[in-house]
């Protein structure tokens, strides 16, 4: 077990999903290399690969890992060669000693010559070949040598995961503010004020009476102040700045949040939709729709936050 404790370089409040890192080591005979990479996933998915033997050090392997990476699909890979140590040489001279006594009993002539060493040594059994194998002790040096270099290659990992979270970072933050300032916009559209929608109003019933003077005038004026009721966006506006302020908090807040983020996404393109179905100006449809592009861009860089 390593005793190597791993601080994460966070440069930003956020950390990329985005990440890849290379280490490599060497305990005893072996030759140890790790390769990390880290992609996009909904939650934490580890995905590793160990050579032959060394399935021990799995669960700890594990443990490193999701201990340092909260969301994302990891796939963790090692190699390890071993170098080729001097075999044991096993010569079984008493199987030797009994053939040259049973050979000796064996009658030669011309075509029968007497039995030779390297003859004897070709016989089955006779010599046995032993590569050499690290002991229990050698094995779990080399085992705290791979989880050690695994320490390094997550402490890269995540530092690249934290330079491309800064990054992230200033995208969100600018897209962030054109939302804010689209919004105020909004707020503040002159087709908001309730003169300019009396005089839409007024417009559009002087244009339906003057197309049927059979209509009651009375009931077309409370229809008109239904439908203006109606076509408020008051509630969506505030509810827009709610969001920007709770995203604003989440990227202050220094802990993994994409998820929140890609679902405060969601709310706020649910409200820009709203804004635009309900609007009756046309600069305030124009400001829901620059917004709704805005969202959008958000959106697709949260799903790359952690």
């Amino acid at each position: 077990m390593s005793d190597v404790t791993i601080a994460s370089p966070r440069s930003s409040n956020l950390q990329s999903m985005t990440g890849f890192a290379r280490a490599q080591s060497a305990s005893s005979h072996w030759r140890l290399a790790w390769e990390l990479k880290t992609v996009n996933a909904k939650g934490l998915d580890l995905r590793l690969r160990l050579p032959p033997g060394f399935d021990a050090i799995e669960q700890d392997m594990r443990a490193r890992i999701s201990g340092q990476i909260a969301r994302g699909a990891c796939y963790a890979t090692l190699t390890a060669q071993r170098e080729a140590g001097a075999p044991e040489v096993r010569v079984n001279e008493a199987a030797i000693a009994a053939l040259t006594q049973a050979l000796a009993r064996v009658p030669t002539s011309a075509n029968l010559r007497p039995a030779s060493l390297d003859g004897l040594l070709g016989v089955r059994g006779i010599v046995e070949v032993i590569e050499s194998v690290d002991d229990e002790a050698a094995m779990a040096a080399t085992f705290a040598a791979a989880l050690s270099s695994l320490d390094i290659a997550l402490a890269d990992l995540l530092a690249m995961r934290a330079r491309e979270g800064g990054a992230l970072e200033v995208i969100l933050g600018q897209r962030l503010s054109a939302m804010a300032q689209l919004v105020d916009a909004a707020e503040s559209c002159p087709g908001r004020r309730p003169e300019a929608v009396r005089a839409r109003l007024a417009q559009s019933v002087a244009a339906l009476i003057e197309a049927s003077a059979t209509l009651d005038q009375t009931r077309l004026h409370q229809e008109a102040i239904l439908l203006a009721a109606k076509a408020d966006v008051r509630e969506e506006l505030d509810r827009l700045k709610a969001h920007v302020a709770a995203v604003h908090e989440l990227l202050a807040s220094g802990k993994p949040v994409g998820r929140r983020l890609d679902f405060l996404a969601q709310e706020l393109g649910r409200e820009a939709n709203t804004l635009c179905a309900k609007s009756n100006d046309p600069e305030l449809t124009r400001l829901g729709m620059e917004l709704r592009v805005e969202i959008e861009q958000f959106r697709e860089q949260v799903q790359n936050v952690e």
